[in-house]
């Protein structure tokens, strides 16, 4: 079988399986990618997350983590919400969690597509690469996917950081197969942000030192998920209700005028977690919690960083009749929520 019939079977096969988007890229990037990540290590702007640190050497390059990648396919999934999520940030009563958090874990549904994608290009390209070998990806190893992406046509990096498809905008997935064996790279996307900064004005807490340059430290998405400790207190108040994520820098980009819909059954949201009322998430106990959160990427925060992100959203509130769901937490055993609790209580009646 000839090469260029291969990416045909194998877009093909891509598109019914349920990805959105494909495209392909030699297995190495420009030099100022790894620039760009050498400082962005360096000023610390990383916070707790450490593997960004240790693994920087592997993390610059796609032959740094597999010496054998010659090609590497980029595939996306769109999971555009039917609603404009910063809608509720509107209500005081209610915690607004990130959309690609409203369903089912995205990791374990790509990762399982992109399987089935690897095992048919395999069995398609045996007769003419028998000694091929694939890896395939979904933000589980230290590859810098969204420059990939970007390599590979499916869209541009945003001032935002993140990466924006003419066709869906900025809601979107990425995985990626690395593969040993040489296929014909597409035409990498150019640059169509222009003159706009909405994504950056936006952000409540102005983590975007420059454009194209996030510091992950001031971030609600890095707060409400990745940071360990006590949220400090500057960034409380401009938390608002969000409790796991924020969306505004994604939902606030007029490229999303061509967004569409997010089509995949098991990508739509829990009805539960579109809207779901802080006083019922305040009530619940570490096994409620796990059981609640079952198969979603909320689960992976544990509890007490879930209570914190609640108690801060209660406080925020200024909704007097929420108070009894703070003071439930003020003499919890972990000194996290304990603290948290009483910034709340006191914030609440502000």
């Amino acid at each position: 079988m000839k090469t260029d019939i291969l990416v045909r079977r194998l877009y093909e096969h891509a598109f019914a399986l349920g990805f959105d988007q494909i495209g392909i890229c030699k297995a190495n990037l420009p030099n100022h990618y790894a620039r760009q990540l050498r400082e962005f290590v360096h000023q610390k702007r990383y916070g707790d997350m450490n593997w960004m640190k240790e693994k920087l050497d592997i993390r610059e390059h796609p032959k740094n983590l597999w010496p054998d990648v010659r090609s590497v396919i980029v595939v996306a999934v769109n999971y555009g919400p039917e609603n404009n999520p910063m809608i509720n940030l509107e209500h005081n009563d209610i915690g607004n969690i990130s959309v690609y958090a409203r369903h089912r874990d995205y990791h374990d549904i790509i990762k399982g597509w992109l399987k089935h994608l690897a095992q048919f290009l395999i069995k398609e390209a045996k007769a003419i690469y028998p000694d091929i070998q694939v890896k395939v990806f979904v933000d589980t190893a230290p590859i810098m996917e969204k420059p990939l992406a970007m390599q590979a046509g499916i869209g541009w990096q945003g001032k935002h950081t993140n990466i924006v498809s003419r066709q869906f905008g900025s809601w979107l997935f990425l995985g990626e197969i690395f593969t040993t064996l040489e296929l014909p790279a597409v035409e990498s996307s150019t640059m169509h942000c222009g003159q706009c900064t909405r994504c950056l004005d936006i952000c409540p807490t102005q983590a975007f030192i420059a454009p194209y340059q996030l510091d992950a430290r001031r971030c609600i998405s890095y707060l409400t998920i990745e940071h360990e400790g006590s949220i400090p207190i500057e960034y409380r108040q401009k938390i608002g209700n969000r409790i796991y994520g924020c969306d505004d820098c994604l939902a606030i980009c007029p490229w999303n005028r061509f967004a569409k819909n997010c089509r995949h059954i098991k990508l739509q949201p829990r009805t539960e977690l579109n809207n779901p009322l802080l006083a019922e998430l305040a009530q619940l106990n570490e096994e409620e919690f796990r059981r609640f959160f079952s198969g979603s990427p909320i689960k992976r925060i544990g509890h007490t960083r879930f209570i914190r992100n609640t108690l801060i959203a209660l406080g925020n509130s200024k909704n007097i009749t929420l108070l009894p769901s703070i003071k439930r937490w003020l003499n919890h055993l972990d000194p996290i929520i304990q603290e948290t609790a009483n910034w709340a209580e006191k914030t609440i009646q502000i």
